[in-house]
């Protein structure tokens, strides 16, 4: 069975002090998605129990996937016994996932341990995704000429309309799609705001939004049905 790691921000605070963490759906909604099909364990910078987005969970207090998920017992044994990103080992995985959340642009963006690890995942061949916020984790990675794994490649992320209508540019230290951008990426977005919007170019798997978190959950899981 192939294995997936779902990795999480540790930051549970914003530029401006206000609360943040991962987002819930972003997680749940792969999850149930890929669970079933694949062995699936839980990383964050500082390892156990990261914080969730107090936000997320009243937002989808009606999502079914979401209330799940929070009351799942094999799910809270997995953040219980998440790993850091410094003990994980390349080799147990086919695939890494980085769940959304304005905190993978506070943490795991600028986190050396966090880059060397993705670099590591593309160096060996290996699936590379994130949703929403969560492609600013992978700013940091470069392939083996040392030039981003998002140079001349196809991806997508949370768009600067959406961080503008949520009001949350003052948060965060960059803009994701700007970023993107800069690094040599071609970036593309759903037609509309918060219209679900998934991009695959080759290993390179990202969504753009909250509603993007199950279409990536089935492009992961076609990816690593394919690799397996």
């Amino acid at each position: 069975m192939p294995a997936v790691l779902f990795v999480f921000t540790s930051a549970n605070k914003t530029l401006t002090g206000a609360q943040t963490g991962w987002y819930l759906p972003e997680a749940a909604h792969p999850y149930y998605i890929i669970a079933p099909h694949a062995t699936i364990d839980f990383a964050s910078p500082n390892g156990a129990n990261p914080p969730i987005d107090e936000g997320s969970v009243k937002a989808f207090a009606k999502d079914e996937d979401s209330v799940k998920f929070l009351n799942d017992e094999t799910v809270k044994a997995k953040f219980a016994k998440a790993k850091k990103l410094s003990e994980v080992q390349v080799k147990d995985y086919d695939a890494i996932f980085y769940v959304g959340g304005h905190g993978p642009v506070l943490d795991l963006a600028a986190d050396p341990v966090n880059a060397k690890l993705i670099s590591e995942f593309w160096g060996a061949g290996k699936i590379v995704s994130a949703v929403c916020h969560g492609p600013s984790a992978l700013v940091g990675a470069v392939d083996a000429s040392g030039k981003s794994i998002f140079a001349g490649r196809n991806a997508t992320g949370f768009s600067n309309a959406e961080e503008i209508a949520v009001d949350k540019v003052k948060e965060i230290p960059f803009l994701l799609e700007d970023r993107i951008v800069q690094l040599g990426g071609k970036y593309d977005k759903a037609a509309e705001l918060w219209g679900p919007k998934v991009v695959v170019d080759g290993r390179l798997i990202t969504g753009q939004n909250p509603a993007s978190a199950a279409p990536i959950g089935h492009a992961i899981l076609k990816a690593i049905s394919v690799a397996a």
